[in-house]
Formats: C-alpha cells, sequence, structure tokens
C-alpha cells in the first residue's frame, strides 16, 4: 500500500514554523527576555510565549530606467 502524498515529510518539513513551543524552547526565549532564571523560577507554569513568524521584505528590483548610481541609464549612456 502506498502512502498519501499529504503525509509524506519533505526535507523542507521539518523546518516549517510552529505556532506551539515547548517547554524547552519556551525557556530559551524567556531566558532572553530575562524572564526565567535558572533556580529561581520554577519551569512549570511558564506564561505564553509568542512564536510570531516574521516575513521580511524582499528588495525590489531597481526601479525601470535607473542605475546603480540612481541616475537614468538614458543620461549615463549619452
Amino acid at each position: 500500500m502506498s502512502l498519501h502524498r499529504s503525509l509524506k515529510t519533505k526535507p523542507a518539513g521539518l523546518n516549517q514554523h510552529r505556532n506551539v513551543l515547548n517547554r524547552a524552547e519556551r525557556i530559551e526565549k524567556l531566558k532572553g527576555e530575562d524572564k526565567f532564571e535558572d533556580g529561581a523560577t520554577s519551569p512549570i507554569g511558564l506564561p505564553k510565549v509568542g512564536s510570531r513568524k516574521i516575513k521580511l521584505a524582499s528588495k525590489k528590483k531597481d526601479t525601470a530606467g535607473e542605475g546603480e548610481d540612481g541616475e537614468s541609464t538614458e543620461t549615463a549612456a549619452e
């Protein structure tokens, strides 16, 4: 019997964004924000930690007619 295509994992499938962090990941994030101290803070009952996926804006290509100097290519050729 074959495996359904939606159940197959891809190499990139393991690196997908997850909304839920496990306890160790939440502790790491809280340590970075100085909200968790080893020994002083209990690892049980941790506060919620937002896991936002940040989408970086792609650089727009040079606008039509402009070169690297900001001059139009028409005047630079003359």
